[in-house]
């Protein structure tokens, strides 16, 4: 149970590509986030990443009607059917093809994808369970190009499919007599989106020229006839009426539905016709300004439209009236999505990353988040764990909340990439090192930068460190090959540091002692003595250039990773090595697309880059250019666990073997890149190329680990990749972990006990079977009065259990109080034979304090709003009192009580949150 971290969630990427979709209740955001899917809870405001992973990028998310089931594809036209409910997937499919898009019914019996130039229409999953979750059951060919969009009528009789060849169909999702499918025109450009009028075969057609018809049906839907069947086909209607009633029916033959340009004569007679009743043009301001992404509420008649050019614009139909027009961001709008209720329209934009849900009534944003605009480069944790800073090469310090995870703060002080982040002791300071040529220091009170470290001559940061005073800053030049010191009370530089040959790669301060242990090129570690004039004590020779560098949290162990390999441990007192793990055969770094050889015989990339103690210091957590991370036991040298972040095959250096189909005769099949220039939809070929724009390059990004750090409180991990900041903690709902366990420990015999009221051996046997239901009962059993008295007779193995139990159950009970006093007795009773193992306990009393500091930043809040509303009660009170002294005429109250209310209301306005 130590090492069972599961991937538990992802931040720092809000959205990639792909649909956006609200829930059923419209609280919450579906998104589709590289090979992921993450829901925003916005009422909660809370995200979760979704426990699966595409083989490739997710490009389309249909959801079902309840809400209940999730249809995810991915750009091979791989697909998973998901349940919302448990969270897991039920059903692996392929759609042999790209999948463009992907409808349930409104009925939610039936589904259609769009491939290539085909719609095809599918039985939905029911409540039973079945061998074959998809069932084809008719094939669509009408559109002559790749189809784009589908919206189904609100009785499931019909839907509509549009394509690039300007033309919208409408087809029967039933064997209908007088509607099999009817071509639409109108439009001289790809068509973005369709949408039915509510109860109506009406209909809304709207291309990327920023054109919109609106379509009447001379036949409601109530017309639609059903075809009888004739012939051979009555007959075996029969046949299978009467089989029916023997047996239950096992599948449906599947049948192909071919459109027409032009239907004779006598089949138009008596059937359903469309004809044009107008056609509306958006205000464009060049051809840039493309219509991208259209969303159609059908209750209030609301139209949402999106726009190349980051605008989107609000319009009530048939009117075409505008109701809102917003420029929300500078990139292209690539999806665009409405909730139920019609409040809030949610905006997804690939350029940048960012998710956008705007409430159009106010006029305010509901969530507003944007991930790093390149890869993340480095990430610290807060000394609580409640938060995580990262920074990225787009010079961007983003901070993240662990327990919502969302970004709610964004720093742009810094002109280049950061190379490095930390927090300081406190907990309300980070520094950051960029290449820029400074180092900054964020205030998180006032979320400022109050201080900028720069050096004599410009020179490019490499790393940066803080020592557990704070008051130290260390940073590594990559061109000098220096260490500059500077001092956070004055901002003054104290000292540069010179000795190393080499660019500096690593910093680390001694948690234990002022030491500075600093890792470069020049294949050593030298160690300087911060209290002694910053001398060298110590120069640690290695047999490979050193990429990284950690103290353990005890300060008695230093780990260094080298470019061979191999992880060193070294004795920083004596300044000797005390052990080596060799991870090249464990890192398994992939081969890229371009390379002519397997994973295995390549050198590339096959080093630890990044390194970090566990909370207790046993372990050692391992990564770099590889889909793999590696927990090594220190003491024993041996690879514990290794994790695959990542199965997405839309990354580089995620294969290990050569694909012949790629290598053809006139090379790599990799080199030619069919998609140039159709990511804006549009394709500008140059003369002489039959497809795409080849001055235009797409690149597969290379999966990576840039930076791993553990929780204080031990319980996760987090790892700063090329697919964003993934979150790995551990799960034990599904693990049966006792403690020192014996067949006559029973939850029978602790109920027994409990009744009995022998509090303390209930409590024992609770915690030998190491069950939460079990725990709780356990423990909330025991009255407040006679929790100092269990405490006092907890043996010293299960003091350790208990802290842990409390933490976990801070974070979600409602009973703060009882908790608060069972942690205050565990402390003062067993506080001083706790010292003796204080570095084996500090991860469950940082857990422990983590939960508290939640409670008391939630509870003070709360307070200070209840303070000035009792203050503004009570002002208000002595206004009234002032009015009936005035009706009496007594003068001296009226004075008094007067300014009496005046000094409250000013009091009032200098302290109340938020105010200036």
């Amino acid at each position: 149970m130590k090492f069972s971290y599961r991937f538990s969630n992802l931040l720092g990427t809000v959205y990639r590509r792909g649909n956006l979709n609200f829930t059923r209740d419209g609280d919450s955001v579906v998104s589709p986030v590289g090979n992921r899917v993450t829901v925003f809870d916005l009422k909660n405001n809370k995200s979760e990443t979704l426990p699966l992973a595409a083989r490739y990028n997710v490009k389309c998310v249909g959801l079902s009607p309840d809400g209940r089931l999730a249809i995810v594809v991915d750009e091979g036209g791989g697909a998973l059917l998901v349940s919302l409910v448990c969270r897991s997937v039920l059903h692996h499919f392929h759609f042999q093809g790209p999948v463009h898009s992907v409808n349930f019914s409104p009925d939610g019996r039936k589904f259609v994808v769009t491939k290539g130039n085909l719609a095809q229409m599918y039985h939905a999953p029911g409540r039973t369970r079945e061998f074959n979750a998809f069932v084809l059951d008719k094939t669509y060919f009408g559109p002559y190009d790749e189809t784009t969009c589908i919206d189904w009528t609100d009785d499931s009789r019909c839907f509509a499919v549009g394509s690039k060849d300007t033309s919208t169909w409408v087809f029967g999702a039933e064997r209908w007599d007088n509607l099999i499918y009817y071509a639409l025109g109108g439009h001289k450009d790809a068509i973005v989106a369709c949408f039915f009028e509510s109860g109506s075969l009406d209909l809304y057609t709207l291309s990327q020229d920023g054109a919109l018809c609106v379509w009447q049906c001379d036949t409601p839907p109530e017309g639609l006839r059903l075809k009888p069947p004739r012939g051979w086909q009555a007959d075996l209607l029969r046949r299978r009426e009467e089989e029916a009633e023997e047996e239950e029916e096992e599948g449906e033959e599947e049948t192909t539905i071919r459109g027409k340009a032009a239907p004779p004569a006598e089949e138009l007679q008596g059937k359903v016709s469309y004809s044009r009743l107008a056609k509306h043009f958006f205000n464009k301001e060049g051809d840039f300004n493309s219509l991208t992404a259209a969303a159609f509420h059908k209750k209030t008649h609301l139209l949402v439209t999106g726009f190349a050019s980051g605008i989107f614009h609000l319009h009530e139909l048939p009117e075409f009236s505008l109701v809102h027009s917003l420029s929300i961001s500078d990139q292209r709008i690539e999806s665009v999505a409405i909730n139920s209720t019609g409040d809030w329209v949610a905006f997804g934009c690939s350029g940048l990353g960012q998710l956008l849900v705007w409430e159009w009534q106010s006029e305010s944003y509901v969530l507003k988040q944007q991930g790093h605009f390149n890869s993340m480069v480095a990430l610290a944790y807060s000394p609580d764990g409640q938060y995580i800073v990262t920074g990225g090469d787009d010079g961007k310090v983003k901070v993240w909340n662990t327990g919502s995870g969302f970004c709610f703060i964004t720093f742009t002080e810094h002109l280049s990439g950061v190379t490095g982040v930390t927090f300081t002791a406190t907990g309300y300071v980070i520094v950051t090192s960029s290449m820029d040529g400074t180092v900054r220091a964020f205030d998180l009170h006032r979320y400022r930068n109050f201080r900028t470290f720069t050096s004599p001559r410009p020179t490019q940061f490499s790393c940066v460190a803080v020592d557990a005073s704070g008051e130290i800053v260390a940073a590594g030049a990559q061109d000098s090959f220096e260490v500059f010191i500077w001092s956070m009370q004055t901002g003054r530089l104290l000292d540069v540091l010179s000795g190393h040959e080499g660019p500096i790669s690593g910093l680390s301060f001694n948690p234990a002692r002022s030491v500075l242990a600093s890792a470069s090129w020049d294949r050593t570690v030298r160690l300087w003595d911060m209290a002694d004039s910053w001398r060298t004590t110590e120069t640690l020779g290695l047999s490979s250039d050193a990429l990284a560098v950690t103290f353990r949290p005890d300060g008695k162990e230093l780990a260094v990773a080298t470019l061979n390999a191999h992880i060193t441990f070294w004795d920083p007192e004596r300044a000797v090595q005390t052990g080596s793990v060799e991870g090249r055969h464990d890192l398994r770094a992939g081969r890229k697309e371009l390379d002519k050889i397997t994973a295995k015989q390549s050198a590339k990339g096959k080093a630890f880059t990044t390194l970090c103690y566990a909370a207790d210091g046993q372990s050692i957590l391992a990564g770099g250019m590889s889909r793999f991370v590696c927990i090594y036991h220190v003491r024993e040298q041996m690879l514990l666990k290794r994790f695959e972040i990542s199965r997405n095959l839309s990354l580089d250096a995620m294969e290990e073997f050569l694909s012949r189909r790629k290598m053809t005769e006139f090379g790599n099949l990799a080199l030619i890149d069919q998609d140039a220039g159709e990511e804006d939809g549009v394709a500008v070929p140059l003369p002489g190329v039959k497809k795409g724009d080849m001055s235009s390059r797409h690149f597969k990004p290379e999966i990576r680990v840039t930076s791993l750090r553990f929780s204080p409180t031990g319980r996760c991990w987090a790892a700063t990749t090329t697919e964003g900041l993934l979150i790995y903690s551990l799960d034990a709902r599904l693990l049966f972990d006792p403690f020192e366990l014996d067949a006559g420990v029973t939850p029978a015999r602790v109920r027994a006990a409990l009744r009995k009221r022998d509090l303390t051996g209930a409590i024992l046997m609770a915690f030998r079977l190491n069950e939460k239901p079990l725990l709780h009962e356990a423990l909330e059993a025991v009255p407040w009065a006679e929790i100092e008295l269990v405490c006092s007779s907890l043996p010293e193995p299960y003091v350790e259990k208990a802290l842990e139990f409390l933490a976990a159950s801070l974070e979600t009970s409602r009973h703060l109080e009882f908790y608060l006093i069972w942690a205050q007795k565990l402390l003062v009773l067993h506080g001083q034979r706790l010292k003796a193992r204080a570095g084996a306990l500090l991860p469950a009393v940082q857990f422990l304090q983590k939960g508290l500091q939640r409670h008391l930043d939630d509870v003070a809040k709360l307070c200070d709003w209840n303070r000035y509303s009792i203050r503004y009660a009570l002002a208000l009170s002595r206004q009234r009192g002032v009015k009936r002294a005035a009706e009496h005429g007594d003068a001296e109250d009226r004075d008094a009580e007067d300014g009496d209310a005046e000094d409250d209301l000013h009091l009032l306005g200098r302290g109340a949150p938020g105010s200036s």
